[in-house]
């Protein structure tokens, strides 16, 4: 996929001259959980998730990444890996499913997967580079092993772009069967000549009986403003839903029938800046996985931007009554952890708007802001919260990592009046119902900071820099009682 990241991945590629991986070592990774995962080797990294679901197994096709994108000459250079799970708990590490073994593979680019009589077709986009440019185009494999390995199949490539498509942007197949056994693809695409410049993204839509012989049908997606990548379609209780990525940020729509017309959501719960290309999965019992990469930060600091590849994110999706998505923590993705003796809460010498006593903080501050604290925290920490508005307020929250008040780490606001929650310096919008009780989920690790706010809406950052000890309750024009505060620390060591 192309995406925010590409001015700087220009020009981190021009310094960087990856080849194709040729030593992830599936044995040694971690296998208790997948949450935030990257290879153990350094040099690696996770690219565009593909997760798919099978008689019980979890699979997680994702794209190996050396390099942030600088492989082959700066065209990727990816390969798929693979890990499966029955349990979303313990994991299974394969080599390299679909590898690159031809010089003319560029890049085994973003893809999916479908099992069909016995068999499991990966199909995926080949990158390419000749006289002419950089092109994309499709190929597909087939496995007889449940998907473990693959066998391209000829002819490879099995179809190329149209006229009306620009070659260098025809990528990201998906694939899935209809009720009358036909086959369909939908593949990234972007207009030649749009009706309006500028507004030339699409989805082109294939069909075929066979597999084979493929024929191009109406888009049931056009106009947008860069190309759809990473399209995700599935059914759910009555409703279809459409994703895509534009940017890196993905959007999805919702109809009653199944090629729409489609409806625009009042929310996009899968728009995290910190989370590329959602793709999702079925699994047990009627649940829905979402599988996201979290880019890198280029020079690893808190400001710096994002680059190509990263570490691995997991979420549940969770279906409102309307057909809303919205996300919440994967309950199967987090480790052991243990519930600490609540530490003292401090509040400032001669405050007459703070309060705590019998678990619950009462922040009474009508006229500018009010603070409360807890120090000697661990750096890797969870906290859980219920947060009761008493009045309307302009912001509450937290400051997490704090050295003391004048290093006061990082901002965790909340907004209900902008509808927008924020980790420091990313957030999302369309945050609804802050006015009334607030469940504030918290996971501090490491680097990355992950929020779920009433196990509908998440977001996550990647900070590095900062470790304090210190966290700081604080409320701005307002009233609201801070309860059940619960703090968990880390049992899993692995993590």
């Amino acid at each position: 996929m192309k995406t925010k990241l590409l001015l700087v991945f220009i020009l981190f590629s021009t310094s960087v001259f990856a080849q194709v991986v040729k030593d992830y070592d599936p044995q040694i990774q971690r296998t208790t959980n997948l949450q935030y995962f990257k290879p153990v080797e350094k040099h690696l990294f996770t690219g565009d998730c593909m997760p798919y679901y099978h008689k019980g197994t979890f699979y997680i096709y994702w794209l190996l990444d050396e390099g942030h994108h600088a492989g082959l000459g700066g065209l990727g250079g990816h390969q798929w890996a693979l890990s499966t799970s029955k349990d979303l708990i313990n994991w299974t590490h394969y080599p390299v499913a679909v590898g690159i073994d031809e010089d003319w593979e560029k890049s085994i680019c973003t893809g999916s997967v479908i099992a069909d009589k016995g068999k499991f077709y990966a199909f995926y986009s080949t990158r390419v580079k000749d006289a002419k440019g950089v092109h994309e185009q499709l190929s597909y494999a087939m496995s007889e092993d449940e998907g473990k390995s693959y066998v391209k199949q000829k002819p490879n490539p099995f179809y190329y772009a149209s006229q009306e498509c620009v070659s260098r942007d025809f990528r990201d197949p998906k694939i899935f069967k209809d009720r009358e056994d036909v086959y369909h693809l939908f593949i990234s695409g972007y207009k030649k000549e749009p009706e309006l410049d500028g507004f030339g993204g699409y989805l082109v839509h294939l069909i075929s009986k066979d597999l084979k012989d493929w024929k191009e049908i109406e888009s049931l997606l056009t106009g947008q403003v860069a190309t759809p990548e990473c399209s995700d379609y599935f059914q759910w209780n009555g409703w279809y839903y459409l994703l895509y990525s534009t940017g890196g940020d993905t959007y999805y729509v919702k109809s009653k029938k199944p090629y729409g017309p489609w409806e625009y959501p009042s929310t996009q719960a899968f728009v995290e800046q910190w989370a590329s290309v959602y793709k999702t999965a079925e699994y047990k019992d009627n649940r829905r996985i979402a599988v996201a990469y979290m880019p890198c930060r280029s020079n690893n600091r808190d400001f710096d931007g994002p680059i190509w590849g990263g570490n691995m994110l997991l979420r549940e999706v969770v279906q409102g009554s309307d057909g809303t998505l919205y996300t919440k923590f994967l309950s199967e993705s987090l480790p052991q952890m243990s519930l600490l003796q609540m530490p003292e809460v401090e509040i400032p010498v001669g405050s007459k708007t703070v309060s705590y006593s019998d678990g619950k903080l009462i922040i009474d501050s009508p006229n500018g802001t009010s603070v409360a604290s807890i120090s000697d925290l661990p750096v890797n920490y969870r906290i859980t919260m219920e947060i009761q508005p008493l009045s309307n307020y302009d912001e509450i929250g937290l400051f997490v990592r704090a050295t003391d008040k004048r290093e006061r780490g990082y901002k965790i606001e909340l907004n209900a009046n902008k509808e927008s929650a924020f980790i420091y310096n990313t957030g999302i919008n369309t945050v609804k119902d802050m006015r009334k009780t607030i469940i504030l989920d918290l996971i501090l690790k490491d680097e990355f900071i992950d929020m779920n706010i009433n196990g509908k809406r998440s977001v996550i950052n990647r900070l590095p820099e900062k470790k304090g000890q210190k966290l700081f309750f604080f409320l701005k024009n307002g009233s609201a009682t801070i309860k059940n505060i619960n703090i968990y620390q880390w049992n899993d060591k692995l993590w």
